[in-house]
This record gives C-alpha cells, sequence and structure tokens, in this order.
C-alpha cells in the first residue's frame, strides 16, 4: 500500500509573520498526525524571506516535542556546509529524546544563494566531491562504527544510545541516485523541483542498490511531489495559484518575500512568458479532487516505483490547507497510527 508523508517548507504566508507561519505548522503536523500520514520532514534554505526558518534540526526538536507518533525529519540537511560528526551530535540528541521518530534527510545542494553559501562555508575549504565520504563518516558516528585505523574512530558522537535515526539522501539528479545505491542508503528524489529524470534515478537506485553492512537495509526510495486537493477542480486551481506565483518567482530569480495569497496571485501582472512557465509546471503538480489527486499519486508511485510519497502543499489558507491533506487521507482511506 502506498504510504504518504508530508513535506513542510514551513513558508510566511503573505499578511501573517514568519512566527505565524511556524504557529501554522506545528497546527499542520498535528492535524496530519492524527490523519495517520506517515512522516513529516521540513527542508532547509537559506536567506529566503518567504520561508520561516532555515534550522531543520531545532524545527524537528519543536514539532516532534508536540507530537507522539508521526516521524519527523529533515528534508535535507545540506550536508556539505557542515561538519558531519556535528550532524551526528544533533541528530543523536533528536533521537535520545524522541527515539524511532526520528529521519535523517542529506542533500549537496547548497539550498541558497551564492552569498548565503559563502556565509555558511566562511573560512572554510569546501569539496562537494567529498560528499560520499561525509555520509559513511556520518554513519559511523551514528552507529559507533568508525573504521579502524579513521582518525577519530574512538571519538563519541553523544549521546551514547542504541538507536539511530533513519538515513535518507535527497536528490533531484541521478548523481545522489548513484551515490545513495553505492553507500546502501535510502533514496528520495525531489519530483516537484519539476527536473527530469527523476523516474530514471529511482529506477537505477532500485536496480543498483549495495547493501551497507551497517545499515542492513533493503533498497527503498520515495518522492516528494506538490499537491492540492479540494472538492471541486475549480477551488483545487484557485488554491494552487498561490504556489504557481511562487516558484514563478523561484524559476525567474524574482523573489517572492512571501506566499501569496489568492487575490495576490490572480490578480498579478502575468507576462505570456510567465503564463507559458507556469503551464509547463503544472505538468508535473498534483491538483484536483480526492478521486483524481489519488489517481496521480497511485501512477506516479508506479512511474518512479517508490513505497512512500511526500506532499507538499503551499496553500495560503490555513484551513484548506489542513483540509486539502485531509481530503487525501480520506481519499487513501487513512487512519492514525
Amino acid at each position: 500500500m502506498l504510504s504518504l508523508g508530508v513535506l513542510d517548507q514551513v513558508n510566511v504566508p503573505e499578511g501573517r509573520t514568519a512566527t505565524e507561519g511556524l504557529q501554522q505548522s506545528t497546527r499542520l503536523i498535528q492535524a496530519t498526525e492524527e490523519l495517520g500520514f506517515s512522516r513529516y520532514w521540513v527542508s532547509e534554505h537559506h536567506s529566503m524571506r518567504a520561508l520561516a526558518f532555515s534550522s531543520p534540526e531545532v524545527l524537528i526538536a519543536h514539532l516532534a516535542a508536540a507530537t507522539s507518533r508521526i516521524r519527523v525529519g529533515s528534508g535535507g540537511i545540506m550536508l556539505p556546509h557542515y561538519s558531519a560528526y556535528k550532524v551526528a551530535e544533533n541528530f543523536r540528541l533528536l533521537e535520545a529524546l524522541h527515539p524511532g521518530r526520528i529521519d535523517l534527510g542529506l542533500g549537496r545542494a547548497p539550498g541558497g544563494m551564492p552569498l548565503a553559501t559563502r556565509a555558511l562555508q566562511q573560512d572554510k575549504v569546501v569539496d562537494v566531491n567529498k560528499y560520499p565520504q561525509q555520509v559513511l563518516d556520518l554513519i559511523g558516528y551514528l552507529h559507533g562504527s568508525l573504521p579502524a585505523g579513521h582518525p577519530f574512530e574512538k571519538l563519541l558522537a553523544s549521546p551514547d544510545i542504541s538507536t539511530a535515526p533513519e538515513i535518507w539522501l535527497l536528490g533531484s539528479s541521478g548523481e545522489s541516485a548513484r551515490i545513495a545505491a553505492l553507500l546502501g542508503t535510502h533514496y528520495a528524489f525531489a519530483e516537484f523541483f519539476g527536473t527530469p529524470g527523476g523516474q530514471e534515478a529511482t529506477r537505477y537506485y532500485n536496480e543498483h542498490f549495495e547493501s551497507n553492512d551497517v545499515l542492513e537495509e533493503h533498497p527503498r526510495s520515495m518522492i516528494a511531489t506538490l499537491a492540492v486537493c479540494a472538492e471541486t477542480e475549480e477551488e483545487a486551481n484557485r488554491l494552487a495559484s498561490s504556489g504557481d506565483l511562487l516558484f514563478l518567482g523561484i524559476r525567474t530569480g524574482l523573489e517572492v518575500p512571501f506566499l501569496p495569497s489568492v487575490k495576490t496571485a490572480t490578480e498579478y501582472p502575468y507576462t505570456e512568458m510567465d503564463r507559458l512557465h507556469i503551464r509547463q509546471t503544472r505538468q508535473r503538480r498534483v491538483i484536483g479532487t480526492p478521486d483524481q489527486v489519488k489517481e496521480q499519486l497511485i501512477q506516479m508511485s508506479k512511474d518512479y516505483q517508490v513505497g512512500e510519497i511526500l506532499i507538499n502543499s503551499p496553500i495560503h489558507e490555513e484551513k484548506a490547507r489542513i483540509h486539502s491533506y485531509r481530503l487525501i487521507a480520506e481519499a487513501f482511506g487513512m487512519s492514525a497510527r
């Protein structure tokens, strides 16, 4: 059976503050936990006014404390910015506080504009080609399994606990799928970015997966997609207009400093090129009634050969956003676990 989770970028809705955006996300995770969604991930992006946070590990602690069953994780930690040791300490602490509920999603993208990257990596020498080794080091710290001869072999990533977070490598390219298969981790493809090649990436991962002696995992992949659901197609398309304008700004380099209201989005003076961008983007969105959304999500799971999908729903109106997730849960016959 297809499992569904949530990807939350924690937008700042137009007319609201970042604090209010964070409060809305707290209510959303509580609602989706009750609806039976499997996990709730938050992303890492820097210096973006439309997003209410940039530190997923801090937000994960808050969201996990506000819930009791749903898995909470990062989608993801941009590992090249950081020390694998410090990331291991952060996520071991989260796992100790919330055993069996923490996911560690990892990425190698910068998660922001070049200026933010320069600030994050100030006075550091960063080589993204060392990312696979960073992942292996992180696995070693989390599982107390650094190999003999490793320079930090005897180092403890505190606290010393018997469980570890699930590790997922995130990507929007075939290279991330190759690394995940080689290292024996789970793999998640960012389908909602609109990057082509996702089906080939997940197929490569599933076919070339190599078991990791430490993780002892089987191949396990999922995708994250954007979905908006309402009782009618007209209403779903109306609600989706907010995300249309937000992602148009990202694609064209025009920063939209909030998640636009439907009014702002529908009254925006789009050019013909803007409308073309939106039509192209909409081809990779799941927007419609509960039956339509269910049918499309099931088809996507078959196309990508995945057993789980994370749903990102950038809907400006909080009640409509929660209702969208509720309609999807009901369409799939989900119930709280």
